[in-house]
């Protein structure tokens, strides 16, 4: 494959969650173009599994669609290098109030790879403890549990489109219910 140069990347607005840039590239015939880039922090999630076997899911509104979604729980790192085991602990805990008795990698994911590095490591959390929601000012979640298969017909019939739970649910059926 021929080289493609980056001349510049120029600062457009910095976010909370997202820095947004413009590039400037030299692609290999020679033209130079503007390539939009979308700088992450990264992000972790959690499949959390409770003892019948059901996944516990969140419901949610995302301004972005301007809906409510059916996800696993996941969130942005809060400090760069922060271990994104920590963070799906964290945002298990406090999005749904269960705490994992064990956690472990299930998968990494980039989630738009045309013009983002946004990064999500996605664990499985089993052995699960009741405790307390502790949500940020600005989140409302419900929670509710699923079977593995009440939720693949939900991607298939589009009511779960977001595509790290997608992702997830679906390495999660390969992985474990062989």
């Amino acid at each position: 494959m021929e080289e493609i140069k980056r001349l510049s990347r120029d600062l457009v607005a910095h976010g909370a969650i997202i820095d947004y840039y413009q590039d400037t590239m030299q692609i290999p015939n020679g033209n130079v173009v503007k390539w939009d880039f979308i700088k992450h922090k990264g992000a972790a999630a959690v499949v959390p599994v409770d003892d019948q076997g059901r996944l516990i899911m969140v419901r949610q509104y995302r301004n972005a669609l301007e809906r409510y979604t059916l996800e696993i729980p996941a969130g942005g790192l809060q400090t760069p290098g922060e271990p994104t085991m920590d963070a799906a602990l964290r945002e298990l805990e406090e999005e749904t109030g269960y705490r994992a008795g064990h956690i472990e990698m299930l998968i990494s994911i980039y989630t738009t790879v045309a013009f983002c590095n946004e990064k999500i490591d996605i664990y499985v959390a089993t052995g699960l403890i009741p405790g307390k929601q502790h949500l940020d000012e600005d989140e409302y979640v419900q929670v509710d549990a699923f079977t593995v298969e009440e939720l693949t017909k939900k991607i298939f019939a589009g009511e779960i489109q977001d595509s790290k739970t997608v992702a997830a649910i679906m390495a999660y059926k390969d992985q474990y219910l062989r």
